[in-house]
């Protein structure tokens, strides 16, 4: 893996992002989305996550095999200290180590801006099949996340109800007087 780099993402790289988003909104629960968003629309995401957070690809050689961004938990300003990740690999990078490497390098950044709390909302399930593994909760809970919530049967694709679990890992100390948090800088 010495041909592994870990970089902030940019609006250039929004069109090999997307490629690896469709698989998933297309042949999975993994996201709840039932249509894949246009290019426009993708990079109008990316453009207003990193207003203030870390966008990250993986790069294998030259080819992006995967992404992970932190975006507001909420959005109002007690949740500050507070942030939602979420990780994509290509299909075909997947059990492979990259994803811990992203989630490490991502995990880092956070910190360094003073976020202490970080969640991942995951589809869950009762009886695994095609569209839908507990793979997920698996890797963020080898990560160090704990499930912190359960939603029944609140999602609903492919003509099939799935659960969603919330997951948790505190990263900092919280202190009576916390510092503000800082925009991340690219």
């Amino acid at each position: 893996m010495n041909d592994i780099t870990i970089r902030d993402a940019g609006l250039s790289d929004a069109e090999r992002i997307l490629e690896i988003y469709l698989y998933y909104v297309k042949n999975t629960v993994i996201s709840f989305e039932y249509e894949v968003p246009t290019l426009a629309e993708f990079r109008d995401r990316m453009r207003h996550t990193m207003e203030k957070y870390p966008y990250l690809v993986i790069e294998r050689g030259d080819v992006i095999m995967g992404y992970a961004y932190a975006h507001a938990f909420v959005g109002r300003a007690a949740y500050d200290w507070c942030s939602e990740l979420t990780i994509y690999l290509d299909r075909e990078a997947r059990k492979s180590g990259l994803g811990r490497k992203l989630y490490e390098a991502l995990e880092e950044k956070l910190k360094g801006m003073g976020i202490l709390n970080l969640y991942a909302c995951i589809g869950y399930t009762q009886k695994e099949d095609e569209y839908l593994t507990n793979n997920s909760a698996q890797f963020h809970a080898h990560l160090g996340f704990h499930q912190v919530g359960y939603f029944q049967k609140c999602g609903y694709k492919f003509g099939r109800w799935y659960d969603m679990i919330w997951m948790e890992k505190i990263i900092g100390e919280h202190r009576s007087e916390q510092k503000a948090v800082e925009a991340y800088r690219y």
